[in-house]
């Protein structure tokens, strides 16, 4: 899912608790597959601005030239702008466009065979 096309919302929602661990059978396993998600977003877009912003990076190493750049400051003000990688992470997973699965029962499936 492209976060810059989301339409996850911009502030904290409330969520029905019954609807999040529906999924998985566990509220906290429905916790920690929002929160690795959203650690996989985070890294996407972090990446995604330091590429951004490595165009109009100066290698000079002067104190004495610090200029303010007009796209530089548009690039920063649209990426916080951006709904918050929890939110779209949790909005990924209430949509069921999250693909998870339990390593465990991976392990008792095969033990079983």
């Amino acid at each position: 899912m492209d976060y810059k096309k989301s339409k996850a919302p911009l502030n904290t929602v409330t969520r029905d608790v019954q609807e999040l661990w529906k999924d998985t059978g566990n509220i906290y396993e429905s916790v920690a597959i929002i929160a690795k998600r959203a650690n996989q977003i985070s890294l996407e877009i972090k990446q995604d601005l330091n590429k951004k912003l490595a165009e109009f990076a100066s290698y000079n190493d002067s104190l004495d030239e610090v200029f303010e750049n007009r796209e530089q400051i548009e690039i920063s003000r649209y990426y916080e702008k951006l709904p918050k990688p929890t939110l779209l992470a949790t909005e990924e997973f209430v949509n069921n466009c999250v693909y998870w699965r339990d390593p465990s029962e991976d392990a008792k499936e095969e033990y079983e065979d």
